[in-house]
């Protein structure tokens, strides 16, 4: 049997639609840096789905790029970013919000990765009756991730929460949004992209792990406008292409007869199918993710024999020894997947 993949959401290159719009364009001319038809279409089409002409909107190059230049352009120097613990800017960044100058201020995360109003209102109280606080760090925005690295949603409740006591305390809201789509699509949710859109001040919908080659669209929503020199900071973080057409066209394919939504909800129809095999074969759950990451418990000699077969990730080791190992679905895996893996947990657990 060939060895199958589910190590991540982008370890295929790109949807063919994406593919064939970019080699039927290749020989079109088209102005540098964003300053094309296809990036003016593809902010169009991004501004509809989110119900929001007023949006303004950026192609860049990746998730760790996007991050660092959004939160960079709306902080001042002496001003950081609460975040969870498990959040992606603390832990898998390399340090690229501090870096730029910004201090990432962690907040305790529950089971699923998420933080709370409550938290942030409490944070922000006791930072506030400290008398010394002129000489910290100013907590001047909060970044949560949509879903969380662990596959955990946020509902419009929480949302909603969030937001106003953000803006009880003066912080911005930005949230991540790499796996966006799974989120949007998974079973449970009550947040759509109009909605979000209207609770934060900046997010980004993911395209590396949704289907496209690369890139993803930052969006300054209207409670946010981006600073005056947005595309000199942009260029600044190294987020910014030169062929801008390659990152907007891909975009302008993904928010045509909603193909983002449709493959995204593709993923978490093949992540209920792999979660189903995970309980036929008894192996316990680490997490309840509705979305494209399922964790699962295996032990050593498991893992060891399932890998021969099936790529995945080892997120963390238990005190027993056991090991939660990620599995990821996306817009690329099949049925025969899942039949693949299905049959390799019948052999090693035989």
């Amino acid at each position: 049997m060939a060895r199958i993949s589910f190590e991540s959401d982008y370890d295929n290159g790109c949807l063919p639609e994406i593919l064939r719009r970019l080699s039927e364009s290749n020989d079109e001319k088209a102005s540098g840096y964003g300053f094309d038809p296809y990036t003016v279409r593809a902010r169009e089409r991004i501004r509809k789905a989110c119900d929001m002409e007023e949006a303004e909107v950026y192609f860049l190059v990746g998730g760790t790029q996007t991050n660092a230049t959004a939160i960079d352009s709306l902080l001042e120097g002496c001003e950081g970013v609460l975040s969870a613990d498990t959040g992606h800017i603390n832990v898998h960044e390399a340090g690229a919000v501090e870096a730029f100058g910004h201090k990432v201020l962690v907040l305790p995360g529950d089971k699923g990765g998420k933080i709370s109003a409550s938290q942030i209102d409490q944070y922000m109280r006791r930072f506030l009756d400290d008398e010394t606080y002129p000489h910290m760090v100013q907590p001047s925005m909060v970044y949560i991730t949509l879903p969380t690295e662990l596959g955990a949603l946020y509902s419009r409740k929480e949302l909603e929460d969030i937001y106003a006591v953000c803006r009880r305390h003066g912080l911005r809201l930005y949230v991540d949004g790499a796996r966006l789509g799974y989120a949007l699509t998974a079973d449970g949710n009550d947040i759509d992209l109009p909605f979000l859109a209207r609770h934060c001040d900046a997010f980004y919908i993911g395209g590396t792990k949704v289907g496209a080659l690369l890139g993803e669209a930052l969006v300054y929503t209207r409670n946010m406008r981006p600073p005056r020199h947005i595309f000199t900071i942009i260029k600044r973080h190294g987020a910014l292409l030169a062929k801008g057409r390659v990152l907007s066209l891909q975009f302008d394919v993904l928010f045509t007869d909603k193909l983002y939504f449709r493959l995204s909800r593709h993923a978490i129809d093949m992540a209920k199918a792999l979660r189903e095999v995970f309980i036929k074969h008894r192996l316990p759950l680490r997490f309840d993710s509705p979305t494209n990451q399922q964790f699962v418990i295996l032990t050593p000699r498991q893992k060891e024999l399932l890998l021969q077969d099936v790529a995945f990730e080892v997120w963390e080791q238990l005190a027993d020894g056991r090991l939660v190992c990620r599995f990821v679905t996306s817009w690329a895996t099949t049925k025969a997947d899942i039949a693949a893996i299905d049959e390799a947990l019948g052999r090693i657990l035989q």
